[in-house]
């Protein structure tokens, strides 16, 4: 059965590693004859939440920005794939500003059930990603239909286009593609 899969890029830089295991994912995907939706945040405008709480009673941001529209295809989405690179140990700004405007989705009849990380770090220890996939899961937690199914933890990418050379992580992340 065909899953509607929404991969959500959040690297402010274009091209870089964590972008690229998102598209390995989406080959994998698209090959097992999903549909497949890329959003990439870098040439987002997206606000930071402002705590109001008015989306628990609309299902709708009072901020109209993109983070908005982002929000209602993850509703809609069977599967959400967050791809981010590791800065401090722990998943982008952007990553974690997205999961916080994605509030609306928390009294929302909300599709999705399984939730994957592809992240890409500097550092060669694979615990490098360990505090993403801590706040992810903390995220994760407010959602009970939900639950993280599979993390790719592409370690030693630093410069653009580093993670080319982690062929485990590049077949890994085409590998949980085909198997959503």
């Amino acid at each position: 059965m065909s899953k509607k899969i929404l991969i959500i890029s959040t690297s402010p830089r274009k091209g870089g590693n964590s972008e690229i295991l998102a598209d390995e994912f989406a080959g994998g995907a698209r090959e097992a004859g999903h549909q497949v939706e890329t959003i990439r945040l870098y040439d987002k405008a997206i606000g930071f939440c402002k705590g109001c709480l008015a989306c628990q009673k609309t299902q709708r941001c009072v901020i109209h920005d993109d983070a908005d529209a982002i929000a209602r295809n993850m509703l809609a989405a069977d599967v959400i794939a967050f791809a981010t690179p590791i800065y401090y140990y722990e998943m982008c700004g952007q990553m974690k500003t997205m999961l916080d405007r994605a509030n609306p989705l928390f009294t929302a009849d909300y599709a999705f059930r399984d939730i994957y990380l592809l992240a890409s770090a500097a550092e060669d220890d694979e615990s490098a990603v360990d505090g993403a996939v801590n706040g992810l899961q903390g995220w994760i937690a407010c959602f009970e239909k939900a639950r993280l199914k599979g993390v790719v933890r592409g370690v030693g990418a630093t410069a653009p286009g580093d993670i080319r050379r982690n062929v485990a992580a590049l077949t890994a992340a085409r590998a949980m593609g085909k198997e959503v």
